[in-house]
C-alpha cells in the first residue's frame, strides 16, 4: 500500500510516496515565502482599474497577485488575503504567487506533512529516507533527464509550459510506446503540473497515433488532468492542475538553492565523530544562512565548519568529519 514518508529538513521539507518499495511520487516544500493556505492582512498596492485584479504586498516584503477583488477594496487599504498558489521560478522570469481575499482568521500556512494528512493520505515524519532514493529523484530534477530502455525524457520548463522531449534510437512507434510508462511515472515524481507539452515521435499511421493514446491513458489513470489527442506531429499538451512548484521547478529554477539544501540534508547524515566540514562551491557558501548552520549545529551536537572551492561544480559540496 502506498505511503507517504516526509523529511522535515533544513531549510526544506522533502516527501515521498513509496509504493513496493519504488517512489511513485514526490513533493518538495521551501518555507520562508508565502505558500498555499497562509491567511494574513496584506496591502493592496495596485489594482487594474474597472477590473477585480491587483497587487498586494504582505508583511515579508513578498507580493502577489490578487483576483476577486471587491468593488469597495481601495489602493493602499489593508486587505486579509488567504495564498492560493506560491511564486514559480521559471526560466528567465518569476510568477508572483497568487491570493484571494478571505475572511478567515490569520494563519501560517501548513507545512508539508500537515498538508498531505489534510488530503486525507497516511503520512509518517522520519528522520531520513530510506535508501537513495532521494539522491536518485534529486539527480534527475537537476539534469531534467530521465532514461529509459531504448531512449529518455528531456524535460525543459519554459514560460508557456513544461516542454518533454522524447528521444531513442528505437523506431519511432516502439520509442513511444516505451516511453509511455515512464513518462507518465515521472509526471507524478516530479509533481508536475500546470501545461505541459510531450513531443513524442512522428507517427504517420492513425492506429499508431491511437495506440499510443490508449496507452498514455491508461498510465495516466487516477491522476487529475486532461489532455489531447496526439496530433500528426506526434505532440500531445496534458493540463494539470497546478498548485506547488514541482521538483523541476525548485531544483532546476534555483539550483544554488537546491544544492545548499541537499549539501545540508548530506551533513546531517554523517555518522562519524568529530567536527562537520562542509566543503562547497563559493557560491553555495555564501547561500548558507546562518540560521541553517545554527539548525545544523544543534540537530547534530557538532561543531560546523565550512570550506570553499571554485574547482568544485554547484552540486558537487560533501559533508564530512573531521577531527576536532
Amino acid at each position: 500500500m502506498p505511503e507517504w514518508l516526509v523529511e522535515q529538513g533544513i531549510g526544506e521539507d522533502r516527501a515521498i510516496c513509496v509504493d513496493a518499495g519504488e517512489v511513485i511520487a514526490a513533493r518538495i516544500d521551501w518555507p520562508g515565502v508565502l505558500a498555499s493556505g497562509q491567511v494574513e492582512d496584506a496591502v493592496l498596492v495596485s489594482r487594474v482599474r474597472g477590473s477585480p485584479r491587483g497587487v498586494a504586498r504582505f508583511a515579508s516584503g513578498e507580493e502577489a497577485l490578487v483576483d476577486r477583488l471587491p468593488a469597495n477594496a481601495s489602493e493602499g487599504a489593508a486587505i486579509r488575503l488567504e495564498v492560493r498558489r506560491p511564486r514559480l521560478s521559471e526560466r528567465g522570469r518569476t510568477k508572483l504567487a497568487t491570493a484571494r481575499p478571505t475572511d478567515l482568521a490569520p494563519r501560517p500556512a501548513p507545512r508539508l506533512a500537515e498538508a498531505l494528512e489534510a488530503s486525507g493520505v497516511g503520512v509518517t515524519t522520519v528522520r531520513r529516507f530510506p535508501g537513495g532514493e532521494w539522491e536518485e529523484l534529486w539527480a534527475e530534477a537537476w539534469s531534467g533527464v530521465i532514461d529509459f530502455s531504448g531512449g529518455s525524457l528531456h524535460f525543459s520548463p519554459t514560460p508557456a509550459m513544461t516542454l518533454i522531449d522524447v528521444d531513442g534510437a528505437l523506431p519511432p512507434r516502439d520509442l513511444a510506446m516505451a516511453s509511455v510508462e515512464p513518462l507518465a511515472l515521472a509526471l507524478r515524481r516530479f509533481d508536475l503540473g500546470g501545461s505541459i507539452g510531450v513531443d513524442f515521435p512522428t507517427l504517420e499511421a492513425k492506429v499508431d497515433r491511437r495506440a499510443a493514446d490508449e496507452a498514455l491513458r491508461a498510465a495516466l489513470d487516477g491522476w487529475p488532468h486532461e489532455r489531447t489527442a496526439m496530433n500528426g506531429f506526434g505532440f500531445v499538451q496534458i493540463v494539470a492542475r497546478l498548485e506547488r512548484p514541482s521538483l523541476l521547478h525548485r531544483i532546476g529554477g534555483n539550483r544554488v538553492g537546491a544544492a545548499a539544501r541537499l549539501l545540508l540534508r548530506q551533513a546531517e547524515r554523517v555518522e562519524e565523530p568529530g567536527a562537520l566540514l562542509l566543503t562547497c562551491h563559493p557560491a553555495i557558501k555564501a547561500r548558507l544562512r546562518n540560521e541553517w548552520l545554527d539548525e545544523l549545529t544543534r540537530r547534530t551536537g557538532r561543531e560546523v565548519r565550512l570550506s570553499s572551492d571554485p574547482a568544485l561544480a554547484i552540486e558537487a559540496g560533501f559533508a564530512q568529519a573531521v577531527p576536532l
